[in-house]
């Protein structure tokens, strides 16, 4: 069981997930660049949206969240959890647990173990599958070694760590059977409508929204994407496909350090959010 208020848990769980410096220091830099890099913020939508597409979590997050003002909160606050757990100080990653568990403290079910392994899978299954679409190669032992590292994204919430599945099969076999039971409820269709069509957010939200939204529909599994009733057909997939030819492109010729400019970033910002609370005692 974790222990919220030293981070225990999840700085165990990070700290066995990382290679020793003394068997390979560059396998352990090279896994830190890959887990410090920007392309989660791609992949961000397309998670919520399989978060949601499980009742209890669409219930929760229709309800206690602010998604019609501020659709892009949850997945600022979603990429510093990850942020700070998988690539953070032990009191960075129980900063953020904590912050997670005073926001499900009101919404029921929240911190059902079924429901915090799914939103952790979530984030592990689109960043490989957003990093593979960016034209990152990963080979068996990177899926591997970046499966341990998200592997406190969940016992971080309180799920034991023998649910967290141990190889990438595994977890395959747990997506595969976890995607089968979702179903898309009024409560997601509604947070969706307040996240891909936002009328209140600031102007450079609102115009960024025609290329996140070809982008988060068009990585979402087939299935999900009819039970959520988006449109998809030739068109919707030529459109993806540029979209994806832009990123990709993008991606190539920006500097290493501004790919991983995210990560610091939102972690200062989590920080200082913590100081002013603290500051308001």
């Amino acid at each position: 069981m974790t222990d919220r208020r030293t981070g225990g848990a999840a700085h165990d769980a990070r700290t066995a997930s990382r290679p020793s410096r003394g068997r390979d220091a560059r396998r352990d830099r090279a896994l830190h660049r890959f887990l410090t890099d920007s392309t989660p913020v791609v992949s961000g939508g397309r998670a919520i949206l399989l978060q949601i597409a499980d009742p209890v979590v669409a219930t929760g997050v229709r309800r206690h969240s602010d998604f019609a003002r501020r659709p892009q909160q949850r997945l600022v606050h979603t990429l510093m959890y990850v942020y700070a757990v998988v690539v953070g100080t032990p009191e960075d990653a129980a900063l953020a647990a904590s912050f997670v568990d005073r926001a499900h403290r009101p919404v029921a079910g929240a911190d059902e173990v079924d429901r915090q392994l799914w939103v952790a899978a979530t984030l592990y299954d689109s960043a490989i599958r957003t990093h593979r679409l960016l034209g990152t190669t990963i080979d068996d032992d990177r899926a591997e070694a970046v499966l341990r590292a998200y592997a406190p994204l969940a016992t971080a919430l309180r799920v034991p760590e023998e649910r967290w599945p141990t190889s990438v099969a595994a977890f395959e076999t747990y997506w595969a059977t976890a995607l089968a039971g979702l179903r898309v409820t009024d409560d997601a269709r509604g947070v969706v409508r307040d996240l891909l069509h936002p009328r209140l957010a600031p102007l450079w939200v609102r115009s960024a929204m025609p290329l996140v939204r070809i982008v988060t529909v068009g990585l979402l599994p087939a299935p999900l994407r009819a039970q959520y009733g988006f449109a998809w057909g030739p068109r919707e997939q030529r459109r993806f496909r540029r979209a994806v030819a832009a990123l990709r492109t993008v991606r190539a010729v920006l500097p290493a350090p501004l790919l991983r400019l995210p990560s610091p970033l939102l972690l200062r910002a989590m920080r200082r959010t913590a100081e002013r609370h603290r500051s308001r005692r």
